[in-house]
């Protein structure tokens, strides 16, 4: 009985750091940049706020209905990794907005792009580099619902 609690005390713990789901906080946070020139990447609570909504709304919707994995290749990233990185000034990553995902292969990258324009609200949907990822963003409000491609 011992080993049942504690296995759901864990469990629960572990959900408590997560994002989402499917998605933990490590994975949302840490990159290669970051750890190279030792930028921590923390967000806020209103920061994470924001991550959560972008995860519950449009990730987690996606996943369930790919019923695979799907990488994480970027979500938050502060002012000063942002920068490391040559992102935008105006990137929604920094506010927790934005989430960039892939499952490795571009034709499949097509599938989730295609279910998330047709399946979920968006602030941006963006087909980056012939698929080699999309993002997707999402805000509180006034949700733009454009759809972009770069590269």
């Amino acid at each position: 009985m011992w080993k049942t609690i504690k296995r759901a005390l864990k469990r629960f713990k572990m959900s408590q750091n997560n994002i989402s789901k499917h998605i933990t906080y490590d994975e949302a946070t840490i990159s290669q940049t970051s750890k190279r020139m030792k930028i921590t990447n923390t967000p806020t609570p209103e920061i994470l706020n924001n991550m959560r909504h972008v995860a519950e709304n449009c990730f987690e919707p996606l996943r369930e209905w790919y019923g695979k994995p799907i990488y994480v290749s970027s979500f938050y990233r502060c002012t000063l990794l942002n920068e490391a990185i040559g992102g935008s000034n105006s990137s929604q990553h920094v506010k927790g907005q934005a989430i960039d995902i892939t499952v490795g292969k571009k034709s499949e990258n097509v599938k989730l792009f295609n279910w998330l324009r047709d399946n979920v609200e968006f602030d941006q949907l963006i087909n980056e580099y012939d698929y080699s990822w999309v993002h997707v963003s999402l805000t509180k409000e006034n949700n733009r619902n454009q759809i972009l491609k770069i590269g």
